[in-house]
C-alpha cells in the first residue's frame, strides 16, 4: 500500500515564501530550487521518522514565517552588548550577523588577517560544503537551510590566534521572521584555538532560525568550539553542525541552551584519522513550555579513538528535554573508548526528559557505555544548606547551579568558563522573578 503524506499548512507556507523571495537570495538559484524542492520531498521532520520522535515540528510548527529582509533599522552597538550579556566582555575578533546577514559596522575583525581569516559567507568564495542525509527529517532540514541561507560565517585559521573568535547571530524584526545561516569552520594541522558561537534576539518578536554548521580539523588541532542559544521562548531553532576530527586531535565542545521555545541542536562527529579525542557537553535550561533536544551521532571509523559525551538538563513548569546519543564503533575502530552520561534535575512534577542512549559496535577490543539519571533536588543536601542559615531560594539555586557547573568546568577556567556560567546564573535568577511575581516560590 502506498502511503501518501499529506502537508500542513506550514510546509506550503514555506514553498510559497520561497517563490516570493527566490529572486532576491543571493547564490546559485539553480541549487536553491533543487533544496525547496528536496523539502517537498520530505517535508518538516516529524515523530514517525525515529531520529525525531521526541520532537515532532510537523506537528509543533502551525505557521512558516517568511524570511527576515535586509536591511531596515540600524542597530544601536549598546543594543548588541546588551544582547551579549556577559559575552559582550569578551576580547574576542567577532563577526557579527543580523537577521542572518553581515553587519560590518557591528564587526570587530582588526588583527583576523594572515593565517586567520574571519569573514562573512557572503565575502567569501566558498565551495558548497559537503552534506550527508542522516535521516529523512534531518534531510529535510538540510534542504530548507539550502533553499533559504542568506549569509554565515567563514572561519580558516592556520595559525593559532591570540584571541577567540565570536560568531553572533543576532535576530532584531519588528515582524515575526526566518532566518537562515551556514557556517564553515577549517582548522589547520597544529593550532590550537577557540570559537564560540552566539544566538541572541533583540526585541520580542517569534523567531524561526536554520543554522547549519560544518568544523574541519586537522592533524594534532585543538579546538574549544561554543555554542550558546538565548533566542527566547518564542523562538524555533533548527541547527546541525558536522565534525571531521583529524589524527591526533581534540575537539571539546560545549552547548548551553538557555532560551528556546522549540530547539533541536544535532551534532554529527566523524574521525578521520587515529588517535584523536573529543569531548562534547553542555546544559539544557527549560522552564514555561520550552522543548530542547539535543541529538549526537558520533562515527568511530579509525583505531584507538575516545568520545565523551555529557549532559545536564535544569527543567521547571512544563518543560521537556530530549538526549539522543548514539556511538557508532565501526569494525576498524579497535581500541575505541567511548563513554556518554545523560542527567536531569527535574523542579516540577510536570516537566518531562527523554533519554535514548544509542551503542552500535562492530569492533571487538573497545571499552564503551553509557548512563542516564533524572532526580529531584536532594531534601537531605537542601537540608543541610538550610541548617546553616541558607535562605530556602538560595539553598535551591545552589544546588541547582552545582548541578549544572559540573559540565561548565569542563571548559578550561577563563573568561569563556566565566561568560557560560554567569549567563547561567541569569537563568536561574530570571525563574526565582517569575516565580515571585506569579506568586508562587521558586521552590522547585
Amino acid at each position: 500500500m502506498t502511503v501518501v503524506e499529506t502537508r500542513t499548512a506550514a510546509e506550503l507556507a514555506i514553498a510559497r515564501n520561497f517563490e516570493a523571495v527566490a529572486a532576491r537570495l543571493p547564490g546559485d538559484g539553480d541549487v536553491r530550487r533543487e533544496a525547496i524542492a528536496r523539502f517537498g520531498a520530505v517535508g518538516l521532520p516529524h515523530r514517525r521518522i525515529e531520529e525525531w520522535k521526541y520532537t515532532d515540528v510537523r506537528n509543533a510548527l502551525k505557521v512558516a514565517f517568511a524570511p527576515a529582509e535586509r536591511g531596515g533599522l540600524s542597530v544601536a552597538e549598546a543594543a548588541v552588548e546588551q544582547a551579549l550579556g556577559p559575552f559582550a566582555a569578551l576580547d574576542a575578533h567577532r563577526l557579527v550577523l543580523v537577521d542572518g546577514y553581515f553587519a560590518p559596522e557591528l564587526s570587530r575583525l582588526e588583527g583576523a588577517r594572515g593565517r586567520v581569516s574571519v569573514q562573512a559567507r557572503s565575502e567569501a568564495i566558498v565551495v558548497a560544503q559537503p552534506r550527508a542525509s542522516r535521516s529523512a527529517g534531518s534531510d529535510g532540514v538540510l534542504a530548507l537551510n539550502d533553499a533559504f541561507v542568506t549569509d554565515g560565517a567563514v572561519v580558516r585559521i592556520g595559525a593559532s590566534p591570540e584571541k577567540p573568535i565570536l560568531l553572533v547571530f543576532l535576530a532584531r524584526a519588528a515582524a515575526p521572521a526566518m532566518i537562515a545561516t551556514r557556517n564553515l569552520v577549517e582548522v589547520d594541522a597544529g593550532v590550537s584555538a577557540q570559537v564560540i558561537e552566539v544566538h541572541a534576539r533583540l526585541g520580542a518578536a517569534a523567531l524561526q532560525s536554520s543554522a547549519v554548521t560544518s568544523v574541519r580539523l586537522g592533524r594534532e588541532v585543538a579546538l574549544v568550539h561554543v555554542k550558546v542559544l538565548n533566542e527566547g521562548s518564542t523562538a524555533t531553532h533548527l541547527s546541525q553542525c558536522n565534525v571531521e576530527v583529524g589524527g591526533s586531535a581534540a575537539y571539546n565542545a560545549f552547548q548551553l541552551t538557555a532560551g528556546a521555545g522549540l530547539a533541536r541542536n544535532e551534532t554529527h562527529v566523524d574521525f578521520t584519522g587515529p588517535d584523536a579525542k573529543i569531548d562534547i557537553s553542555g546544559a539544557m535550561l527549560g522552564r514555561g513550555a520550552d522543548h530542547i533536544d539535543t541529538t549526537l551521532v558520533i562515527n568511530h571509523s579509525t583505531l584507538s579513538c575516545e568520545s565523551r559525551e555529557h549532559f545536564k538538563a535544569v527543567l521547571d513548569d512544563r518543560a521537556r528535554a530530549v538526549f539522543q546519543g548514539k556511538v557508532i564503533v565501526e569494525a576498524e575502530a579497535q581500541l575505541t573508548d567511548g563513554k556518554q552520561m545523560a542527567q536531569a534535575l527535574m523542579l516540577s512534577p510536570d516537566c518531562e526528559f527523554d533519554s535514548k542512549p544509542e551503542l552500535e559496535i562492530y569492533a571487538d577490543d573497545v571499552a564503551c557505555g553509557h548512563g542516564s539519571t533524572v532526580a529531584e533536588i536532594d531534601a537531605d543536601m537542601l537540608f543541610y544548606l538550610r541548617s546553616r542559615g541558607i535562605p530556602l531560594e538560595e539553598a535551591r539555586a545552589l544546588i541547582i547551579e552545582s548541578f549544572v557547573g559540573e559540565v561548565i568546568e569542563k571548559l578550561d577556567a577563563g573568561p569563556v568558563q566565566e561568560a557560560v556560567a554567569e549567563l547561567a546564573r541569569g537563568w536561574l535568577r530570571q525563574r526565582q522573578i517569575e516565580k515571585r511575581e506569579n506568586g508562587g516560590t521558586a521552590n522547585g
